[in-house]
């Protein structure tokens, strides 16, 4: 069980100090629930791991963009990464400091770069030539001078699943190292150009902390490649990708990640002072939030039984997509003759990969609430409304208050953009 969340009297699912029969009961489910003290935490050890050193924690807006949970990191100090000028306007909309953002992605479009740099984004993770020229004729035309770095590709295999690997040669994201060199040089040279640092990023979901350190190493490689041609950095943006336990992963410590990079870092002299900037998403948000979900049916089978469940491959893509595996506890027990059994719980999107877990041993009723654990990152941020379905509700737990932190989607919301064609 992920900290702050633990069992009641009566054996069923908690939150900080609230039941989830209780936030089912007020907000309906399926509703992913997140807790405050869940996401406080996990930022503080990453920051407390550091001590005194110079460090800048930019939290990953794509693992969780909803704005209390982002007003939450903000109130913290924390910095931001993000993908798109949309995020980035999340970030403001959540009292975020643009100033303290940086913007990644591999295809920023001219109005994007435009706004971000109208909103005096802090800095802009650049991936291809393409982009740097893109910037530098936009910044140009501004009059202005925009702040980058390049996002290096190492070529480090960060051994975990292929769609989230982004630091091999053959992965779309960033330049590849060995051709940094004359593009920073280029960039040093532009009149709207500030090369502020260097960034990169292998990978999610790291159960390993050597991939990182091998990053680093190369990274620092490049700065002093760099220093000799009189080009100085002001930051070292090393990425994020520390994984989390769904089931039974052993992912390191906050303090072992750290320690890995500076263990690098600290011991170049070129580089003990720089700022060192992470971009952690899933590590912070993952281990807070839960989705629960009601069974609907129990449908026992001969080769296979199925618990058939009102949260869908929609609410939760992850099972579906990488064929993850996260843990699904009972979260309440409905009244009624319970079935034991090795279940497929499922979803009742038309699909037969609309899956949430497989062959699970619980002994479950009709009306029970389950828990799927780990749904803080990735959860929310990437459901669909696939088979017009609404998303669910979000909701924070602060000790033992609730916050609606989005309602659940009215129904005629999602044509409410729509409109029957004009006819004669």
């Amino acid at each position: 069980m992920p900290p702050f969340f633990s069992r009641n009297d009566a054996g069923d699912l908690q939150i900080e100090q609230v039941d989830a029969s209780e936030i089912v009961a007020r907000y309906n489910s399926p509703t992913y629930v997140y807790s405050r003290a869940a996401i406080e935490s996990a930022y503080r050890a990453l920051s407390e791991a550091f001590g005194e050193r110079a460090h800048r924690i930019c939290y990953a807006v794509k693992a969780n963009s909803n704005i209390g949970i982002l007003s939450v990191l903000a109130r913290l100090g924390a910095g931001f990464d993000i993908v798109s000028y949309g995020e980035l306007a999340r970030v403001m909309a959540a009292g975020g400091d643009p100033g303290r953002t940086v913007f990644s992605g591999v295809g920023k479009s001219a109005a994007e770069i435009q706004g971000a740099l109208e909103a005096g984004i802090g800095c802009l993770n650049v991936e291809s030539e393409a982009e740097l020229r893109r910037i530098a004729e936009i910044a140009s035309e501004m009059q202005q001078k925009a702040p980058i770095s390049l996002r290096v590709n190492p070529d480090v295999d960060a051994r975990t699943h292929p769609y989230i690997s982004t630091g091999l040669k053959d992965n779309k994201f960033g330049i590849a190292i060995d051709d940094a060199l004359p593009l920073y040089e280029w960039a040093h040279a532009h009149p709207a150009l500030e090369v502020t640092g260097i960034d990169c990023h292998i990978g999610s979901q790291l159960t390993d902390v050597s991939p990182f350190r091998d990053a680093a190493e190369r990274v620092m490689a490049l700065a002093h490649r760099l220093a000799e041609r009189g080009i100085t950095l002001e930051h070292l943006d090393l990425g994020g990708g520390l994984g989390i336990r769904y089931t039974d992963e052993t992912p390191p410590a906050a303090a072992d990640w750290i320690e890995a990079i500076r263990s690098v870092v600290d011991a170049d002299p070129l580089a003990r002072e720089l700022p060192i900037w992470i971009e952690p998403g899933r590590f912070i948000a993952g281990p807070a939030g839960a989705l629960l979900t009601r069974v609907e049916y129990l449908k026992p089978g001969e080769h296979k039984s199925f618990a058939i469940v009102d949260a869908a491959m929609n609410d939760l893509m992850r099972p579906a997509l990488y064929g993850s595996d996260m843990a699904i506890v009972p979260a309440g027990q409905a009244p009624g003759e319970r079935q034991p059994g090795t279940w497929e719980i499922v979803g009742p999107i038309c699909e037969t990969g609309d899956f949430l877990g497989h062959e699970r041993a619980m002994d479950l009723a009709e009306g029970d609430l389950l828990a799927v654990l780990g749904a803080g990152a990735y959860g929310f941020s990437m459901a669909s409304n696939y088979n017009t379905r609404p998303r669910p509700a979000e909701v924070l737990v602060d000790g033992g208050t609730c916050h609606e932190i989005r309602r659940r989607e009215p129904l005629d919301s999602l044509w409410a953009l729509e409109q029957l064609p004009t006819t004669d």
